[in-house]
């Protein structure tokens, strides 16, 4: 008996039972987690400003838009009225002119107090407007944007400063007094 309860014999079975244990743990199907409830939030319309161009690309004209959001929030309306701006007046007025190409992507808008940063997709930087294009195309998103509240707007260009878009200077931020001559 005395060599069937050695020390060996007895760490051996306790590095068995061990072993046979994390192999039942192992085994065991991962538990998922409880799905999320989904809330569907309530969206409802709001009323916008958005500037496009007139037919001779000289002046900046307002058109009233309906989007539809689900919260009221600087960043939400900021957005809204953005992509609205990139889908164009949408024949709702005659001499009116879309200030983007048809399916250019709308910018991103962050906003931290009255400061509105438009992060331009890559494509803005291969349009070739020329300086009065680029010039009504910054005044515009400009305009839409500090409509109601803010102060001014900062152009990124792909995530990224750069000093310019094409030929116009993106170093300072763009406000209202800049784009009043629109």
């Amino acid at each position: 008996m005395r060599r069937l309860f050695s020390l060996f014999n007895v760490l051996a079975l306790l590095v068995l039972l061990a072993a046979a244990y994390t192999y039942q743990l192992v085994q065991r199907p991962v538990a998922l987690p409880a799905l999320p409830k989904l809330q569907l939030t309530e969206v409802h319309p709001v009323k916008l400003k958005v500037y496009y161009t007139d037919k001779q690309v000289q002046t900046l004209k307002p058109l009233e838009r309906t989007v539809n959001v689900a919260e009221e929030t600087p960043t939400a309306l900021a957005q809204a009225a953005t992509d609205a701006w990139a889908r164009g007046p949408g024949g709702l007025g005659d001499d009116i002119l879309p200030v983007l190409p048809a399916g250019t992507p709308a910018p991103r808008i962050y906003v931290r107090g009255g400061h509105y940063y438009a992060d331009l997709p890559a494509a803005y930087g291969k349009l070739n407007y020329g300086t009065s294009g680029e010039r009504v195309l910054l005044c515009s998103l400009t305009r839409t944007l500090l409509d109601k509240r803010g102060d001014d707007v900062t152009f990124l260009l792909d995530g990224k400063n750069v000093d310019t878009l094409g030929h116009l200077d993106l170093r300072d931020a763009f406000t209202r007094q800049d784009c009043m001559d629109q």
